[in-house]
């Protein structure tokens, strides 16, 4: 009688297909992956230890490099668990545009997102189509702040400063053409013959599965779990906009697609929401002990340059206790636990990053399947390493 044996092959570590440098040891029985063990560490940085030493402040650039494809949403997070801490709320008009521009993060995310998993299965066209509109959110970006992928634009108390002049129209003629860009992509992909022989009945999770490993975002909501932070714990006003969060029902890496091309329509109707009741008035609090004079001021008055640099260089102490905060980033639940032992620097930074935990599913969805379907159902993860390793 022939015996077999099953081979341990290494896929990655690679940034192509592996969506940054994974390595999976996978056991395979010939085509079919009997099991899968995910390698990472690649690229830890300590970046929680490294915060413990930096003031509340200066954390801020340290969050743009965990998931840097959505450095706006990590600035949200990370700023409302220190205004947690401090008992504080941004005023309306800074409310309003943390939501704008989190929704347009939130739809460049899943561009890029769109477009790498499309050229992983063998799809081009769609790669140029998403990379061509995201480059238009991340042009507005680079208006508002001066940067394209790390913004460190959101304050404790606030923003950095107001939307610039002219924004509002191009935002307004992005929001206007995006939904024609999405149809396109559906005409592309939705029933393609191709596509859904990739993706239907592949790498899929059942809504226990999912809830037992604490999945959460557009991988939870397409295994049928109407789970969404904005609507059952509303922040930043999310509750005051009219917008739905789709789910799927086989949670499938088809259905993960389908989830998150109707996320993307569903932002650009926020974010046109926002621009039709933005509020007016201040965009940082009235307290000096946390938030920077204003420009115009430091450059005429040496009391207000004293006030800045006091604040960049020292910080400002924070009231001891300790707070989780947490908002829906496009990957799903990203959540910043700190405590406070009275000082300007947190005495404890932990990450709750959405990408690693979704990506303990893994071998749960692999088993079984084709090593062909391996690099469909990472890239229906939607991992980033940094925010895996961080």
């Amino acid at each position: 009688m022939a015996k077999t044996e099953t081979m341990i092959i290494n896929m990655g570590p690679q940034h192509p297909s592996t969506h940054g440098v994974l390595r999976i040891i996978l056991e395979l029985d010939g085509e079919v992956v009997v099991n899968a063990t995910p390698d990472i560490g690649f690229l830890h940085r300590g970046l929680e230890k490294l915060a413990e030493s930096k003031t509340y402040h200066q954390c801020i650039p340290l969050t743009d490099r965990l998931d840097y494809v959505a450095g706006m949403s990590n600035n949200l997070a990370y700023v409302l668990a220190v205004e947690k801490l401090l008992g504080m709320e941004a005023p309306p008009r800074a409310q309003a545009i943390r939501v704008l521009l989190c929704e347009l993060q939130r739809i460049a995310s899943h561009l890029l997102w769109l477009g790498t998993h499309a050229h992983d299965i063998g799809a081009m066209t769609p790669f140029f189509y998403a990379l061509r509109d995201r480059d238009e959110i991340l042009f507005m970006f680079e208006r508002v702040c001066g940067s394209r992928l790390t913004p460190s634009f959101f304050r404790v108390g606030g923003l950095a400063q107001d939307l610039p002049d002219g924004f509002e129209p191009k935002c307004r003629e992005f929001v206007g053409a995006f939904p024609a860009r999405v149809d396109e992509y559906e005409t592309l992909l939705t029933q393609n013959k191709i596509w859904m022989g990739r993706t239907q009945g592949v790498g899929a999770i059942s809504a226990q599965e999912a809830i037992n490993w604490g999945l959460s975002g557009p991988i939870l909501r397409a295994s049928n779990v109407n789970w969404d932070l904005r609507k059952v714990m509303p922040y930043c006003g999310y509750d005051s906009y009219e917008f739905i969060a789709p789910t799927g029902k086989n949670g499938d890496v088809y259905d993960r697609y389908l989830v998150r091309l109707m996320e993307m329509r569903q932002s650009n109707e926020i974010v046109r929401q926002v621009l039709d009741k933005m509020p007016g008035g201040a965009v940082t609090v009235d307290d000096p002990r946390v938030v920077f004079p204003p420009k115009p001021r430091v450059e005429e008055s040496i009391e207000a340059l004293i006030h800045h640099f006091h604040i960049a260089s020292e910080g400002f102490p924070v009231p001891r206790g300790e707070v989780y905060a947490s908002i829906e980033s496009p990957k799903g639940e990203l959540g910043f636990y700190l405590i406070s032992d009275g000082t300007n620097k947190p005495w404890r930074f932990r990450v709750r990053p959405p990408s690693f935990i979704n990506l303990s599913a893994l071998p749960t969805m692999i088993r079984g399947k084709l090593i062909a379907d391996v690099v469909a159902i990472i890239g229906s993860i939607d991992i980033v390493l940094a925010e895996v390793d961080r």
